[in-house]
């Protein structure tokens, strides 16, 4: 049974999430997949060399299966998974095999050849976000669904005001104009889909059933868009600040074709999530906000100078 997971640094973020709750489950693991491996006849590998807040580790099931072993501390985002991995039923994403949600741990389709949209030039990624979001944008959520809406999580503008008593380290003008956009984005309830919530460039691969399928939903209910400013909000590392500029009005650009939406809906909601994400960023781990701050003060001038238009 391979357990090292350390080299990622993912055993100090579970800490870091989840404090002594964390340290018992990183405690319990060598014995929790020894029992799932058995239960489900499962041949486990080293995990996946990229974890972060999860053990994640291919595995051969019965008949030689390829598919994947999730485990992580038991917690809401971790059954909006698997709900919302049942909802979607594999369209546009990986399937759910079976799921033991009072102890955390998932049983997936394995993506082959899995490799990352990362490893695909900038500009081509657009058109495959564009398919994913399509693909996956097809369950209307009823009355009384158990999914978080955008809403609540824009709530965290409440936690950060309660720390600081104003801002903080934060811009005052970018959060108050994130909670300006979240109320005008994020109020209407009726409708709603369910979204995957964090469909970053690594959270898409090659697959054979269909050319890319998404992994990892969050699992909210809410606007397609939101996924789409998940996806902005993760640009490539090490571009100047021009390259970097020019790159997403093309990027919000071609998104709007492509979904036949306009821009300055897409900019105000991969800005609104741009502070938002850092705030989690610092709420989670004290550190890591800067960047995501900046991306909201580039699609807010973007906006000033008419590219939304």
């Amino acid at each position: 049974m391979f357990i090292p997971i350390d080299s990622s640094g993912c055993a100090q973020k579970i800490v870091d999430v989840h404090g002594d709750v964390g340290v018992a489950w990183l405690a319990r693991l060598p014995a929790l997949l020894a029992d799932v491996a058995a239960r489900w006849s499962l041949t486990v590998s080293p995990p996946f060399p990229e974890l972060s807040y999860n053990y994640v580790a291919p595995v051969v099931g019965p008949g030689g299966a390829a598919w994947v072993l999730k485990a992580g501390v038991p917690h809401r985002e971790l059954w909006d998974e698997i709900d919302a991995l049942r909802l979607y039923d594999g369209r546009g994403i990986a399937r759910l095999i079976d799921a033991d949600r009072e102890r955390g741990v998932l049983l997936l389709e394995r993506l082959l050849p899995g490799a990352s949209l990362r490893t695909v030039a900038d500009d081509a990624q657009v058109s495959v976000v564009a398919e994913v979001v399509r693909a996956l944008d097809g369950v209307v959520l009823p009355d009384g669904h158990p999914f978080r809406t955008i809403g609540h999580l824009a709530r965290g503008f409440e936690r950060l005001r309660a720390m600081f008593g104003n801002t903080g380290p934060f811009p005052a003008e970018r959060v108050a104009r994130a909670e300006g956009l979240f109320r005008e984005l994020a109020g209407e309830t009726v409708g709603f889909r369910l979204i995957h919530g964090d469909l970053n460039p690594g959270n898409v691969l090659r697959a054979t059933r269909a050319e890319w399928l998404a992994i990892d939903p969050k699992g909210y209910a809410g606007d397609p868009l939101w996924d789409v400013a998940t996806f902005l909000n993760d640009p490539p590392r090490g571009l100047i600040a021009d390259d970097l500029r020019q790159l997403q009005a093309r990027r919000v650009a071609q998104l709007a074709e492509a979904l036949g939406v306009a821009r300055r809906d897409i900019l105000a909601w991969a800005e609104a999530h741009a502070v938002l994400s850092a705030w989690w960023s610092y709420e989670d781990h004290g550190a890591g906000w800067e960047p995501a701050v900046a991306l909201a003060a580039l699609y807010a001038d973007l906006h000033g100078a008419g590219i939304g238009s």
